[in-house]
């Protein structure tokens, strides 16, 4: 399953958002690999404009299995401040893109038709 998703971050702390995020906590790293997020990214605008990619087996399950983590509720709380809705766990405000196209299924796709 490849997920896109999207968030914003507030514009005047993009600079502390990039800074945690080049250095994120080895322990927060570990628990995302184990619950399932794989080929993780996340593209920042200079308006703020948060875009994630993760591939997973299913996005509710790996989001439940971060939610239980204990590190995944410290990093939260650490992050909401930089967000445009503190009140909410940053990765409770994501906002889910449908994939409307990808290269490798249509060329799969059009390699199958007779």
């Amino acid at each position: 399953m490849r997920v896109c998703f999207r968030s914003s971050v507030r514009p005047e702390v993009i600079d502390e958002y990039r800074r945690r995020h080049a250095a994120v906590w080895p322990e927060m790293l570990a628990e995302l690999k184990q619950a399932g997020w794989n080929n993780y990214s996340l593209f920042l605008g200079s308006d703020g404009l948060l875009i994630g990619y993760v591939e997973c087996d299913d996005f509710d399950a790996v989001r439940a299995r971060m939610a239980l983590t204990e590190i995944n509720a410290r990093w939260q709380a650490e992050m909401a401040a930089l967000f445009n809705n503190p009140d909410q766990a940053p990765d409770e405000g994501f906002q889910v893109l449908d994939e409307v196209f990808n290269l490798d299924d249509q060329l799969a796709a059009a390699a199958a038709e007779p």
